[in-house]
């Protein structure tokens, strides 16, 4: 039995990243190969030296909301957070409530001094609230305006700049969490990605909070996922299709990537298509599509861990993880990339 223990690695706390690099691509790269273990130390914007003409790059291109929401009850004035998690329908929302701040079902809440309204409508089994905003003007608008980026609960800084927290092909908006092996792309460095005769190909999966989720059983398959929609446009698939048929790599840019065209695999050759996925990665998965990964490094005894060790095995990714400690390597999302090939 795999346990969840055994993706354990000790952290030094001051190796958390709490703010992004400077510029993007000058993040450090820790390039594995995957055959043979051996680890190359290099910088971001050397990355080109390992792609090679006709291979293809899959990036998620959507988009974080400003989903942290600060308000105030309009019976009480007691104040409320919210972290806005997914979309029912435009005006309704399912939201997680800070703990220790009141949100029953029927509760009033002001945001931004009244910019917008909302009432909680319904609470479910597992405490996750369900609210109706009163908004006659678009909602991204205003979320833009008064809501803050949902960074993870271990950046304690505060981020100067929203936009560093998209990728610079963030178009869909849907996320409550970023796809954050893309922050190393700058718009120059994928023009020169493009130049050498790289492809790439945009699909979407908006990430939820759920990447977050410990895992709290002690035997990893014993792990249900979290739930996440995806879409594979025609022009993805057909240029996935045609790589593959040409003999290129598909190198997806992060897990969500991954994610995304392994589970379109299951449902046979690769088409467009849309979904939710549920997939959980971990050793003993075979790979359907993705040939190399850009990554960045993840939590002790996380999924994302998991689906690394799946890709390039578990000795090798344990050992890259205790050398990317003793080197000093910047971890979590505002850190350093892994090259996995």
């Amino acid at each position: 039995m795999m346990k969840t223990s055994d993706f354990f690695y000790d952290l030094p706390q001051e190796l958390i990243a709490q703010t992004p690099a400077e510029p993007r691509d000058s993040s450090r790269l820790l390039v594995l190969n995957r055959k043979t273990g051996e680890i190359q130390h290099r910088c971001f914007s050397n990355i080109l030296d390992y792609l090679n003409p006709g291979d293809l790059l899959v990036v998620n291109n959507s988009r974080v909301i400003p989903a942290r929401l600060f308000g105030k009850r309009t019976d009480t004035g007691g104040d409320v957070e919210l972290l806005l998690l997914s979309q029912h329908k435009t005006n309704v929302w399912e939201t997680l409530v800070k703990p220790g701040k009141r949100a029953k079902e029927g509760a009033e809440i002001s945001f931004g001094n009244g910019i917008l309204t909302g009432r909680i409508t319904a609470v479910k089994e597992d405490g996750n609230r369900i609210i109706t905003f009163d908004c006659q003007e678009n909602i991204y608008a205003l979320l833009d305006k008064i809501g803050q980026m949902p960074l993870p609960p271990y950046i304690t800084e505060k981020l100067q700049d929203k936009e560093r927290y998209q990728t610079v092909y963030s178009k869909d908006l849907g996320s409550a969490a970023a796809p954050t092996a893309g922050l190393h792309f700058t718009p120059e460095l994928l023009s020169r990605v493009q130049e050498k005769g790289i492809g790439i190909a945009e699909i979407t999966l908006h990430v939820g909070l759920g990447t977050f989720r410990p895992v709290k059983v002690d035997d990893v398959t014993q792990h249900h996922m979290h739930t996440e929609w995806y879409h594979i446009p025609k022009e993805a698939a057909d240029k996935i299709n045609h790589t593959k048929q040409l003999g290129g790599r598909i190198i997806c840019v992060g897990t969500t990537s991954c994610r995304t065209l392994e589970s379109a695999a299951q449902k046979g050759p690769l088409q467009e298509t849309s979904g939710d996925t549920d997939i959980f990665i971990y050793p003993g998965y075979k790979f359907h599509i993705m040939d190399g990964l850009i990554t960045n490094f993840h939590l002790p005894e996380s999924t994302l861990i998991m689906l690394v060790s799946a890709f390039c095995g578990y000795e090798n990714t344990m050992h890259a993880y205790h050398v990317a400690v003793k080197e000093r390597y910047r971890f979590f999302s505002f850190g350093d990339a892994m090259l996995i090939l």
